[in-house]
Parts: C-alpha cells; sequence; structure tokens
C-alpha cells in the first residue's frame, strides 16, 4: 500500500482536482486515464485523505520557495545595479541615490491615494535622502479605471509631466474616467495628439510593471520594495521612515 500511496500521490491530486471540474479541460488535450487506475486513486483518496492535503502542502512550500529566490534574485539586481530596475519608469526626488523607494501603485486604489499623501511628505521632510520610483500595478480585475488611468498617466510620462498628472488622479479619485484624462492633460498643456497616440502604446510598458510584480507575488496595492545602505528588501508604507533616517 505504501508503494501505491508514493507513486499516486501527484496523479491522486490531479483526478481530484478533474473531478471536482467536471473534467473540463481543454478539447485539445486529449487526456484519457486509465479506467481501472482512476478507481485505485480514488479509492486511495477515500480511505487515506491525507494524500491530498500533503500534496498540496508540499506544492505550496516549493511556490514559496521559488518566490523566495525570485524576491532575492531581484534584491540584488536592484542593490547592484538600481538603474536597470527603474529603467524609463517614473522617478522623484534624488538623483542617484543610495536609497531607492520602488512603488506599485494603482491609481484607483483608494489606499494608494492615502499612501501617496506620506510618501509627498516624506519627499518634502527628507530632501535629496532617497529616489521615489513608480511602476504600475493597475488591479484591473476590480477596478475600471485602473489601467486607463495608467495609460492616461503613462502618456503624460512621455512629454515629462508624469507627477503632476499623478498627484491630480490621486487627487481626483472619485472622478476617473475620460472626462478627466483629457481636462487634465489640457491644463498641463500637453500636445493632445501625442497624448492620444501615447495612450495607445501604453500597455508593453505597464505590462512589464505587471509581469514584474507577478513574479516578486505582490499581493496588493500599494506595495514596496526598497534598497538603501542599512536595509533592502519588501517593506511597509510604515517602516519607511525608520529606515530612511537610518533606524532599521
Amino acid at each position: 500500500m505504501f508503494r501505491i500511496l508514493t507513486q499516486f500521490r501527484n496523479l491522486a491530486t490531479i483526478s481530484l482536482i478533474c473531478l471536482i471540474l467536471g473534467w473540463s479541460l481543454p478539447a485539445q488535450a486529449d487526456v484519457k486515464i486509465d479506467p481501472q487506475l482512476e478507481q485505485q486513486v480514488l479509492e486511495i483518496i477515500r480511505k487515506h485523505p491525507e494524500i491530498i492535503l500533503d500534496s498540496v502542502e508540499t506544492y505550496q512550500e516549493r511556490q514559496q520557495q521559488k518566490l523566495q529566490q525570485s524576491r532575492q534574485e531581484f534584491i540584488n539586481n536592484f542593490q547592484a545595479n538600481p538603474q536597470a530596475i527603474i529603467d524609463d519608469s517614473p522617478t522623484i526626488g534624488a538623483n542617484k541615490s543610495k536609497t531607492v523607494l520602488i512603488e506599485f501603485s494603482d491609481f484607483e486604489c483608494p489606499y494608494c491615494a492615502e499612501a501617496n499623501k506620506t510618501l509627498k511628505g516624506l519627499l518634502a521632510k527628507y530632501p535629496g535622502k532617497f529616489t521615489l520610483v513608480y511602476k504600475h500595478f493597475p488591479l484591473y480585475q476590480i477596478h475600471d479605471q485602473a489601467l486607463p488611468a495608467a495609460t492616461a498617466a503613462w502618456a503624460a510620462h512621455q512629454q515629462g509631466k508624469f507627477w503632476e498628472y499623478h498627484n491630480t488622479l490621486f487627487a481626483n479619485q472619485k472622478q476617473l474616467g475620460e472626462t478627466l484624462y483629457l481636462d487634465t492633460a489640457k491644463k498641463l498643456k500637453l500636445n493632445l495628439t501625442k497624448f492620444n497616440s501615447d495612450r495607445k502604446l501604453a500597455n508593453n510598458s505597464i505590462g512589464k510593471d505587471l509581469l514584474l510584480a507577478q513574479k516578486l507575488g505582490l499581493g496588493g496595492t500599494p506595495s514596496f520594495i526598497i534598497t538603501s545602505p542599512n536595509f533592502s528588501g519588501p517593506v511597509k508604507l510604515t517602516d519607511i521612515e525608520k529606515i530612511l533616517q537610518g533606524k532599521q
């Protein structure tokens, strides 16, 4: 029995999942499972349901290890060559500072709007102390204006007006929509033809930021990662000032 349990551990998990989903596999998959083997596996599951839990726990542990490795690799690269990580993302604050803070943010996220107030305060309180980098992380699955707002801000960045545009979006978060995007572009005296054209080109750059957020396993917005002489890694908004003061 032990041999069978070991042999079919992963298969048991797959079989149970398939049954739960009603065998809803793509038609092109053409998956065939031997009926006798299937019955053996199901019988094992009935007698030893802990197999599923063990398999899930093992999978989760492996995924967590991969995530930790991916994050550490990113941190190492971030420390070694911050500019490569910053790339063409908008920045504000000190130029070539030893402390660089990356913010992953969503213009429709209310917590991001509050975080923006805190970050503006820190930039004013610690001038020349750190560089703030903005990475787009629009949660378009739950915020219908997150992606349109991100594309508009990206287009403003192409004309050197990202932070002014960014601040206006957060200050008028409840009015996010096409009227606000165009009115803000006009108030900032952007070239509207270029602005509208650039909005159509924004998805590739925003997609890179989204992929980076996914690679780092970021679960929501705002999320922060910092590299500094005294600390490097993911950081909570409430701990940023301590790092800037060299207390962490």
